[in-house]
């Protein structure tokens, strides 16, 4: 039987999301070799960070966060459901994939922010050159270590985030990098 298939993933949506994935390999890879590619691809993360925000309160339903954040106790019991094997399929993102997309967002928040402050403070490059170039090497110092450890926190987290997609696509027979390519999933919902 056919199942139909409707439009949850919006086009703005799919293109942050691989574009994002793209653009952090990216900068994760060119960290101390190929610094004018690595602080790019960290001003397109921003850009895609500060969008992704935006649409998050203003695009359509399964874009916005009033679809998908959800209380800390309800992802973990959905979690707990998941690993179970009863959890309930969602048509946009479950609670622990809404938490997950929070924590991303959080995490490459602080990335890139402390990334500006290294370039700034260290390199005294970038827009936060001006303030705090000459500030002592102690803040350049703070801003790497933070960054680095940020930087490693964003791919634990895209570990998890790849290894729930797995299992929430083995659970519900679904593929879902595949509708984060096409946009679709099946309509009936359990």
């Amino acid at each position: 039987m056919q199942q139909k298939m409707i439009r949850v993933w919006d086009p703005l949506v799919r293109i942050f999301h691989w574009s994002l994935v793209a653009s952090f390999f990216v900068a994760y890879l060119t960290e101390d070799d190929w610094m004018t590619v690595h602080v790019w691809a960290g001003y397109l993360i921003g850009g895609l960070v500060a969008i992704r925000i935006l649409w998050g309160f203003v695009g359509p339903r399964y874009a916005r966060f009033s679809d998908f954040v959800r209380p800390p106790g309800e992802a973990i019991a959905y979690l707990k459901d998941e690993l179970a094997g009863r959890a309930r399929r969602y048509l946009g993102h479950n609670p622990v994939g809404g938490a997950m997309v929070v924590a991303l967002l959080l995490s490459l928040s602080l990335t890139i922010s402390s990334g500006l402050i290294v370039y700034g403070a260290g390199e005294c490059s970038g827009p936060l050159a001006n303030t705090l170039c000459g500030s002592g090497g102690w803040l350049a110092e703070a801003g790497e270590e933070t960054h680095e450890f940020f930087a490693n926190f964003t791919l634990f987290l895209v570990v998890l985030h790849v290894a729930g997609v797995v299992l929430t696509s083995l659970l519900h027979q679904e593929n879902l990098v595949r509708s984060m390519i096409d946009g679709r999933k099946r309509s009936a919902v359990g």
